[in-house]
């Protein structure tokens, strides 16, 4: 249990996920509270490669790039609070369940991803969270999800 709440910066990032452009989605993630809840940012900019055919004329951030910056926030919070940088943490989707889309995201938007656990602690491979997205304070998407853990002390 902390009493501040932490942040992950991009290199803290990289050191906690595998993932890598194009598919590394968050910019920083704050307001961590221990493997409580976090809060994610992603600065949507129009040279992400998807933007090239979704939609050309309308750029529209697909809605299962949110989900899965979503889960990069979860798994960010999960691995400060537990210490997993540099330890090869893979995580994996098992069950993507309430998901909603309330609004389209487009370049310029800043993303901020809210996840709270709703099931899980350190030692445990499974885990579930909840998760909105919102823009400016709006509401873009929202859905729980069940992921599993794997790597060195997770």
């Amino acid at each position: 249990m902390t009493d501040t709440l932490q942040s992950a910066d991009i290199l803290m990032i990289q050191r906690i996920l595998p993932h890598r452009y194009p598919f590394l989605l968050i910019d920083k993630v704050v307001d961590i509270d221990g493997t409580r809840s976090a809060r994610g940012i992603k600065n949507v900019t129009m040279n992400e490669p998807h933007f090239q055919g979704h939609f050309p004329g309308n750029p529209v951030m697909p809605g299962v790039t949110i989900v899965e910056a979503m889960a990069q926030t979860a798994a960010v919070m999960a691995g400060v609070a537990m210490n997993m940088q540099d330890r090869n943490m893979q995580v994996y989707f098992m069950a993507i369940d309430k998901c909603k889309f309330r609004r389209k995201v487009s370049p310029g938007d800043v993303l901020e991803l809210k996840l709270t656990t709703l099931r899980g602690k350190a030692g445990a491979r499974v885990w579930r969270f909840g998760g909105v997205a919102e823009v400016e304070g709006e509401m873009a998407a929202e859905a729980e999800f069940t992921a599993m853990m794997e790597g060195a002390g997770a």
